[in-house]
């Protein structure tokens, strides 16, 4: 068996006979031997138990484990300054394990869908996008290969050097542990990056855990790779000492974007006056008929510690507003999404789906910059009222960026 199989390996996971196209698709991206012996289970779906911190899956709003019926986060709440990730996984739409799906038949938003919406032409970004996130998803790039060869997007391998995957020190290894929900919002993140900017590298860079301090230094160390943009898609509560915590998000010259939480709060890192920070919307209607409205359950509000950025003088908060726009968030209406760990193709939403968008608008604008600059151009964003859950709107291509 040669190396690139093993590395696919892990004693702690095995697939079933069901996923058997996912294990066709791995053959076909990494040039694996058909001989590899894959398993014959898979770890329960949804993220619906881990196998670092287990999660019993809760449903959302965060704050609320019934909420709204039709949604789960595959991560564990927040606690202390343990963060969540701020994936939705939508289980009224079964997953369908079909690697090789055609595009017609798969569930949810796609690139396509996504590029019309807020008017991104997808492929003139050339630059590098960091994404930030904790924990290890082993088949991240056989994941966002799929995803791409699905939808007809060119194909991004770390053998040609388009995906780079280190950890929190910056090595090719060894990784963290593996983690089924976060795992699904690495793969979310790779995909919506793919979807958005087809052409840009990647760099993905998995914290030791989920502590705030680990995915800190973890966005240090992203900045190291020189990226346009760092995507984040996590969220922990505020807390009266988070700004201590900023120098691992002022990156002169790198736009950080972070979720604003998918709970009736502002949550940092989104607070944080460095960061452009991603608040969710409900996307309805077709292609040329787009329709935008607050999401119900997306984070936002007035920071209770951050004071009021200048640039953001015509906020209704008195304080930082902790969201600057908006993206679809409600999985009721999300994304498509191909995760092993969530069963194979499935809908998704929170507020993950807007920091690396986000991030991929700012690498095809070319320019990495702090919320200020989308706030002098607030013309390049469609108003969606009431602006503290969605901030100056949703984008009208790069523009603000």
């Amino acid at each position: 068996m040669d190396r690139e199989c093993v590395k696919l390996m892990r004693d702690d996971w095995l697939y079933r006979p069901a996923l058997i196209a996912i294990v066709a698709a791995a053959v076909f991206i990494t040039g694996c031997s058909a001989s590899t012996p894959f398993g014959s289970s898979l770890p329960a779906t949804h993220g619906v138990g881990a196998v670092s911190g287990a999660s019993e899956g809760q449903y959302y709003p965060g704050e609320n484990a019934h909420g709204l019926p039709g949604g789960i986060f595959p991560c564990l709440p927040p606690a202390g300054n343990v963060t969540q990730c701020t994936l939705v996984v939508n289980i009224k739409i079964p997953p369908n394990p079909l690697a090789n799906l055609p595009a017609s038949l798969v569930p949810g938003l796609h690139p396509a869908d996504l590029a019309g919406a807020y008017s991104l032409a997808t492929q003139t970004g050339t630059g590098t996008i960091a994404i930030v996130d904790a924990y290890d998803d082993p088949l991240a790039e056989i994941e966002m290969n799929a995803y791409r060869t699905v939808f007809g997007l060119p194909p991004c391998l770390s053998l040609t050097g388009c995906l780079r995957k280190v950890n929190q020190s910056g090595h090719s290894g060894p990784y963290p542990a593996l983690n089924l929900g976060w795992a699904q919002e690495i793969a979310l993140d790779l995909e919506l990056v793919s979807a958005a900017c087809s052409r840009c590298k990647i760099v993905l860079v998995e914290a030791n855990s989920a502590s705030i301090d680990d995915l800190g230094a973890a966005v240090d160390r992203a900045a190291t790779f020189s990226p346009v943009a760092i995507s984040n898609s996590y969220y922990a509560p505020e807390w009266s000492s988070e700004q201590a915590e900023d120098s691992h998000f002022n990156h002169p010259g790198i736009a950080i974007t972070a979720s604003a939480g998918d709970h009736h709060a502002p949550s940092y890192p989104a607070a944080s006056p460095f960061v452009t920070a991603i608040g969710g919307t409900t996307l309805s209607g077709s292609p040329g008929h787009w329709n935008e409205t607050p999401w119900l359950y997306g984070g936002g509000g007035c920071s209770t510690y951050v004071q009021k950025p200048a640039w953001q003088s015509r906020s209704s908060c008195a304080s930082r507003r902790a969201v600057d726009l908006a993206v679809v968030a409600d999985p009721n209406n999300g994304v498509s999404l191909f995760s092993v760990f969530a069963g194979g193709w499935v809908v998704a939403g929170g507020t993950s789906v807007g920091a690396p968008l986000a991030a991929s608008a700012y690498a095809l604008a070319g320019r990495g910059d702090s919320p200020s600059y989308s706030y002098a151009r607030p013309w390049t964003f469609h108003g969606i009222p009431p602006s503290v859950k969605t901030g100056l709107g949703s984008p009208i291509g790069v523009g603000g960026f």
